[in-house]
């Protein structure tokens, strides 16, 4: 992929700004994201959206790093992956992240221009706990976020 590439993401019309209520406050007081994209333009956008919703952000620009990442410190919450990145796909990293004791109950979603029929299916049966094609449409961006922090660290707390 060239780094040139237009953003690949998009706002669907009924989005509008997008702010957290409800269940969504999990996000803020306790979310933690490793976000894995090579492409510059994507990773800036994404990782916009992410920190206006007050989330906490980790990058890396391939596998080798994303498995480093996942590995050090205390593990992310969740993981977007791109699924085409230089030195290791994003295949091979989740597979690696989900096979480490410590990282095997964090969430993988793939995070991928590929969006032809048949994709997500072959994607989840690869082992990612979701998926988010290209262009990102940001409301189902937080949404899936939420599910599934929400899915591994239970209902939120009064805040």
């Amino acid at each position: 992929r060239k780094q040139g590439k237009a953003p690949c993401i998009t706002r669907s019309p009924e989005a509008g700004p997008r702010r957290l209520r409800g269940r969504d406050r999990l996000l803020k007081k306790m979310a933690k994201i490793l976000l894995v994209e090579d492409n510059l333009q994507n990773k800036i956008l994404v990782h916009e959206i992410l920190v206006m919703n007050g989330l906490e952000i980790i990058e890396a620009k391939n596998g080798v790093d994303a498995v480093k990442a996942a590995a050090s410190g205390a593990p992310p919450d969740i993981v977007l992956m791109d699924i085409q990145l230089p030195e290791m796909d994003g295949v091979t990293a989740m597979r690696i992240i989900k096979s480490q004791e410590r990282t095997k109950h964090v969430p993988v979603l793939a995070l991928t221009a590929s969006a032809m029929k048949g994709d997500e299916e072959k994607l989840l049966g690869y082992g990612f706990d979701g998926y988010l094609a290209k262009p990102i449409d940001i409301k189902k961006l937080i949404e899936k976020i939420t599910e599934s922090v929400y899915a591994v660290k239970g209902p939120a707390k009064t805040l």
